[in-house]
């Protein structure tokens, strides 16, 4: 099981890497890592 001190780190790569590719998504990009960023911290994805 993925721990949340190693996900967090690999999601922002991810969005950042995705941003350089597309930046035109960055708006889509950044809404996606907040949800996720938020759902995570609530601890509903464990």
């Amino acid at each position: 099981m993925i721990n949340i001190a190693v996900l967090i780190p690999l999601l922002a790569l991810i969005a950042g890497i995705l941003i350089l590719i597309m930046p035109k998504m960055l708006h889509y990009i950044v809404a996606v890592y907040l949800i996720l960023y938020g759902i995570i911290s609530l601890g509903l994805i464990k």
